[in-house]
């Protein structure tokens, strides 16, 4: 007799609501469905409200508090086996609930957008390109005036058909796209050949030194382990990542490889695929939907053996995961900060331990997190301090910017180092971090300030736009021509942005080639490329930026960097701004002198004999971070102390501090204030105003994650169900990088 106890299945949606919802299973589905379908981690379309949305199964049961003739019945089974292997749905599951953020939406967040879609994933195999029937048929002088038309049909005619990965390493996308649209090319998916181990490398490996090998000897590859790989900038680090991975991949496993940002991604994928003759595919926000998919299922389907990205790759599926590595693991790129507000590196971490796999945290400048769990043997500390090759440490120079005469942000003595470099023929950096011409447009005559009528900050002078741009809402206008005030001409952009630097480098050097790179004059699609290109020529010229260059990148003709403004991370409200500051000087420095040429750092500061940065600079980031440590435990702070922050925000002040006191209220009433768990706030955030809303928030602080998680979650769904929770926008941050 068959079994009639219906199949409930427990189903996450995109929605705030932090619960699951309770479907029927229809049995003709159940008696038709494959033997892997209707498992957690398969898609479903169901009734929600009154659309029909994607859904993801979670649970299957028997049981529900509801009323079987209630329940509503599954509309339509999607996949026919999980999308995701169990231990990376555990991942999903575990780190909503960690992050107290509604399961529905997290998950789904952390889907390819297609997928969210409901689509179907596509073939799987290696993309291709051959010619069509009409391709196949066009004469030899067709197409004349459009010769990397013509470059590419004569390719596919000579060869067949070749991959995509192959024609887009001499060819552009936009060109394989017109000949498509012309009916000329077709794409095809076909088997990807698997890669023999003895032709698994296209360059050899190079020779190590001692602390290296000693780094590559203490990971253990058949197990989870977690390394600190704390080296100085230039000291090799990328190696022992590439030969950890040449040791994941001989053991026939993927590696999955985690950087901050978009921009690094071409330099660090060139030099795997200089390096290894595998499969290799990017994951971040600058690929279409499309490539985006096909790139996460090869992963899946284990074809592609390397897979690099930003924050978001962790949640990638691997069939035969062998190692994580994250690079720049201080960056707080890795933390999400809004909606699923996520940290991919402690997300990482969590991952290798239930994978049972290695995982490399690399940094010269590692957070105080990783170095506490460094001195609580959490982690190894794998340390490599010295400079690879030839290369030495810089030297660094303190210029007094109270004695100093300066222009457009760069002192005397900077400017003559500059020349200097140049005429040497060699290349310079400069470092504000600051874009935009000039900070702020103010009034000569009566005081005016240009200021966003949407934030609590004042409106940047871009000149070249000819704009007032606030960088927090994006809120623009025309720069005006008189005073709105006093109706003066007298307008001043005063202070120093990127912009106004460049154009008066450009000026005193007008032989010199300065490039800008922010994120104003990148978003041009190739212009970090051209960067990296004219960087890499040799020819003098000067780069120009914010820290989009201090994260990662390898120039090696570069013999001078000047930081124009070391005090802004001084006086910084926030309690992370020393450390801070001490990463972002180091990384940029380390910039300088990374070939055979050694080099100088120019650090400008109104505060020479700040102890902080007298002991950067003279004793290096490491007794810098080690004189922190302290510091922070004195205050009971992170890493030393767990904190969470309940945020709120509204177009009225008052509603947003208001929810936070009934927070704080609902909180208490659950676990009073102690010594082992404190509350501080309601208070209004560093800038209390953004995009129109005024922000607030609590922070919960405790000895315990153990104690900390419970409350939240059960404040979180007290929140959910009170009426006032709909006239604010509120979140929980659970381990805040920013306050």
């Amino acid at each position: 007799m068959a079994d009639l106890t219906p199949l409930i299945l427990r189903v996450a949606v995109p929605s705030p609501l932090r619960r699951l919802f309770d479907y029927l299973a229809p049995s003709e589905m159940v008696a038709n469905a494959p033997q892997a379908a209707l498992q957690p981690g398969c898609r479903v379309t169901v009734t929600f409200g009154r659309r029909e949305v994607t859904g993801l199964i979670i649970e299957r049961t028997d049981q529900t508090e509801f009323e079987l003739a209630k329940l509503k019945p599954i509309n339509a089974l999607i996949d026919s086996e999980p999308l995701l292997p169990p231990s990376l749905f555990k991942l999903f599951i575990w780190a909503a609930r960690y992050y107290q953020h509604p399961i529905g939406d997290a998950l789904f967040s952390t889907l390819p957008i297609l997928l969210r879609k409901g689509e179907l994933p596509p073939p799987q195999g290696q993309r291709c390109w051959q010619l069509s029937s009409l391709g196949k048929g066009l004469g030899p002088d067709s197409l004349k005036q459009a010769r990397k038309q013509r470059a590419v049909i004569d390719l596919l005619r000579t060869e067949g058909t070749v991959s995509d990965e192959r024609i887009v390493e001499s060819f552009s996308r936009a060109i394989l796209s017109q000949l498509e649209q012309k009916s000329l090319i077709e794409p095809i998916v076909r088997d990807i050949p698997k890669t023999p181990l003895e032709t698994l490398l296209k360059q050899d490996s190079l020779a190590l030194y001692p602390s290296q090998q000693q780094a590559l000897d203490a990971i253990d590859h058949h197990s989870f382990n977690c390394s600190l790989l704390d080296g100085i900038t230039g000291s090799g680090k990328t190696e022992v990542y590439l030969q950890s991975i040449e040791k994941a991949l001989r053991y026939e496993r993927q590696a999955l490889v985690l950087i901050p940002e978009i921009s690094l991604t071409p330099q660090t994928e060139k030099r795997f695929r200089d390096r290894f003759n595998v499969p290799i595919v990017t994951l971040h926000s600058g690929l279409s939907d499309k490539q985006r998919l096909q790139a996460w299922m090869l992963a899946r389907a284990g074809t592609a053996k390397i897979i690099l990205g930003t924050r978001s790759a962790i949640f990638t599926p691997l069939q035969a995961p062998g190692l994580i590595i994250l690079d720049e693991e201080h960056d707080q790129s890795y933390k999400q900060q809004e909606g699923f507000r996520y940290s991919a590196r402690d997300l990482a971490v969590i991952r290798a331990q239930q994978e049972n796999i290695p995982i490399i945290l690399g940094s010269a400048t590692p957070s105080l997190e990783s170095l506490n769990n460094c001195r609580v043997g959490r982690y190894q500390h794998l340390v490599l301090s010295t400079r690879a090759g030839n290369a030495v440490q810089p030297d660094w120079k303190i210029i007094d910017l109270k004695t100093e005469r300066t222009d457009s942000g760069i002192a005397a003595t900077t400017l003559a180092a500059i020349g200097d470099t140049l005429n040497n023929n060699h290349q310079v950096l400069v470092f504000l971090n600051r874009r935009g011409f000039a900070p702020a447009m103010l009034c000569h005559q009566c005081g005016w300030t240009a200021e966003c009528h949407s934030c609590d900050s004042r409106l940047t002078v871009h000149r070249a736009r000819g704009r007032l741009i606030c960088h927090h809402c994006d809120y623009q206008q025309r720069t005006p021509q008189q005073c709105p005030s006093c109706q003066s001409h007298q307008l001043v952009a005063a202070g120093e942005g990127t912009e106004r630097s460049e154009a008066y480098l450009q000026r005193c050097f007008p032989q010199t080639k300065v490039l800008r790179v922010d994120r104003d004059s990148t978003r041009k699609k190739g212009t970090m490329q051209e960067v990296f290109d004219t960087a890499d020529s040799g020819q003098p010229c000067i780069l120009i930026g914010t820290q989009m260059l201090a994260k990662g990148h390898h120039f090696e003709n570069v013999t001078l960097v000047a930081v124009l403004d070391a005090d802004s991370g001084l006086f910084s409200p926030d309690f992370r701004s020393h450390e801070r500051m001490g990463q972002l000087l180091t990384q940029v420095a380390g910039r300088s002198g990374r070939g055979d040429m050694p080099g100088r750092v120019f650090v400008q500061t109104h505060q020479p004999d700040h102890p902080l940065l007298e002991l950067l600079i003279t004793r290096g980031y490491g007794h810098f971070a080690e004189q922190l440590m302290p510091q922070r435990q004195l205050t009971q702070l992170p890493p030393f102390r767990h904190m969470a922050v309940i945020r709120a925000e509204s177009n009225r002040a008052d509603e947003a501090e208001a929810f936070l006191h009934l927070a704080r209220k609902i909180a208490q009433s659950l676990v009073p204030a102690t010594p082992q768990l404190s509350y501080l706030g309601p208070l209004p955030a560093i800038m209390e105003k953004r995009a129109g809303r005024f922000r607030y928030l609590l922070q919960v602080e405790s000895d315990q994650r153990a104690t900390l998680q419970p409350l939240l979650s059960a404040v979180a769904l007290e929140l959910e169900n009170h009426k006032d929770s709909r006239r604010v926008r509120w979140s929980i941050d659970v381990d805040p990088q920013e306050l």
